[in-house]
């Protein structure tokens, strides 16, 4: 009776251990009944039929798949490696689990082919310019071929593009010309700028002559710097045109010689 009861009680447990499953929150199992699906189950406690059901445990988190880098040849001829990274979910784990025997490996083969056959139907130029636009692109294709398994894809980025070296070199002399360039459009626009005020100025200075002492009182105080031991006196030349004038008038009174007068070799007055 002891022996009976302990081989029951053995039975019990082993039923219990075959048959209770635990699934986690982020888990779906998917129900093999006599080889044919029943359905998805969990999360949380499920009971299985021993030797009859069997499960397939499929994961719903967001699963970051890493491409590796793929010779691509652009369209302009120009031989590049291209790596990514995919971005993608189940929600369908019945589809995920018998539509294709490993979603995880199609997944990978197909964003591979695909990141090939997008990046090499665009110019190198489109290639480092408009990655927003070539993810996009990889990513609506992907999430099309891979919906009928169950799967969303929901990002992709183009994550390095390694360049040849000679390419990196036409590149850098290309980039030095274009700044080379836009530095001398740069000067000539100053220049331009510098002359159109230039003549502003003039056209200031000519109907207010006064303009011009006040510019040049502010150069002197520029010149006049602090570690400037050179002082320097404004004098207006206005205060010697009266002197100059009493001058003018008494020189013929004086004898001196007028603008009109010739002199000899001897230094004698001829007139």
């Amino acid at each position: 009776m002891t022996i009976s009861l302990a081989f029951l009680l053995f039975l019990i447990v082993s039923f219990l251990i075959t048959a209770i499953r635990i699934l986690n929150e982020y888990e779906r199992g998917v129900i093999f009944r006599l080889g044919r699906v029943i359905k998805a189950k969990g999360p949380g406690l499920i009971i299985l039929i021993p030797i009859i059901d069997k499960i397939k445990k499929v994961d719903l988190r967001i699963i970051t798949l890493d491409v590796q880098p793929q010779d691509v040849i652009t369209r302009d001829n120009v031989s590049v490696k291209v790596s990514a990274v995919v971005y993608f979910r189940v929600l369908d784990p019945v589809k995920a689990v018998i539509e294709v025997e490993n979603f995880l490996f199609a997944t990978s083969q197909l964003a591979q082919t695909t990141l090939r056959s997008v990046c090499g139907q665009v110019e190198l130029d489109e290639l480092l310019s408009e990655r927003e636009k070539i993810n996009a692109q990889i990513q609506e294709i992907l999430d099309l071929d891979t919906e009928p398994w169950g799967i969303k894809v929901g990002k992709v980025e183009v994550k390095d593009i390694d360049l040849p070296d000679e390419m990196k070199r036409a590149m850098a002399r290309q980039a030095e010309a274009e700044r080379e360039r836009r530095s001398k459009v740069i000067n000539a626009e100053g220049e331009y700028q510098a002359a159109r005020k230039l003549a502003e100025a003039a056209e200031i200075i000519e109907k207010s002559p006064i303009a011009l002492q006040l510019r040049y009182l502010q150069t002197l105080r520029e010149v006049a710097t602090e570690n400037n031991s050179t002082t320097l006196f404004p004098i207006p030349i206005d205060l010697f045109r009266p002197f100059l004038d009493i001058y003018g008038r008494k020189s013929p009174e004086r004898g001196g010689v007028s603008s009109t007068s010739e002199v000899d070799t001897d230094g004698q007055d001829t007139r």
